[in-house]
């Protein structure tokens, strides 16, 4: 049994353990011992907490996907608009190409939100991984409903408001939302296999030309 007051931090770690494995390893390469090791822990330090690889697996995809509405939230705010609360969830949920791959992962909260990072080319090897998975898994696919459901939700709130602050002209926010997502997913998904459009080799302009359409200028 871990030490007293230590729970949160081990648990931490072992889920950035966990994510920097399956980075590496792919999913059916993760193991416990690879996840305890990288951890700097003992392997009964994670069954402890997470009992076997599938619930581990399972609360290492729901935090991969917090991830992004955490860094979403604590960057917007109630005074911008309606462009640029989108054009913020847009530089996470589909960033822009970078070399960041020397930088560790870590999606804990324990030292500030600021400090939660995960390297570019990691987001789309775990994006891959969790979602080829999902496909075939009904508990992974409840965790991506859950999410998504409530990405949808969020994203119509700041088109609705855009609609009201006459900022922008959507005469269905929610469909608006939807369609958004799910061409991230999309765009995502080319990243990863490397199917860049013809007009440029980073394929997110076409998300911002798509927020675009229902901005007023």
């Amino acid at each position: 049994m871990p030490k007293l007051g230590m729970e949160p931090t081990r648990r931490a770690e072992v889920i950035n353990a966990t994510l920097t494995c399956i980075s590496i390893y792919g999913m059916d390469g993760m193991t416990l011992d690879k996840v305890a090791e990288l951890a700097d822990c003992s392997k009964g330090v994670v069954t402890y907490y997470f009992k076997n690889k599938d619930n581990l697996t399972i609360e290492a995809f729901k935090s991969f996907l917090a991830y992004y509405g955490l860094k979403i939230e604590a960057e917007i705010a109630n005074t911008m608009t309606a462009g640029d609360m989108l054009d913020v969830t847009l530089k996470h949920i589909l960033p822009p190409a970078r070399n960041d791959t020397g930088e560790q992962i870590n999606v804990s909260q324990l030292d500030g939100i600021e400090k939660m990072h995960i390297p570019y080319s990691a987001q789309g090897r775990l994006f891959i991984q969790f979602f080829s998975k999902a496909v075939l898994d009904r508990n992974l696919q409840e965790v991506v409903s859950s999410s998504y459901l409530a990405d949808v939700h969020g994203i119509a709130k700041i088109f609705d408001y855009g609609n009201k602050a006459g900022q922008m002209t959507v005469e269905d926010a929610q469909s608006a939302a939807y369609g958004l997502l799910a061409m991230v997913v999309g765009l995502s998904f080319f990243r990863v296999a490397d199917i860049p459009p013809s007009r440029s080799e980073d394929n997110r302009y076409i998300c911002e030309d798509y927020v675009r359409r229902f901005t007023k200028h």
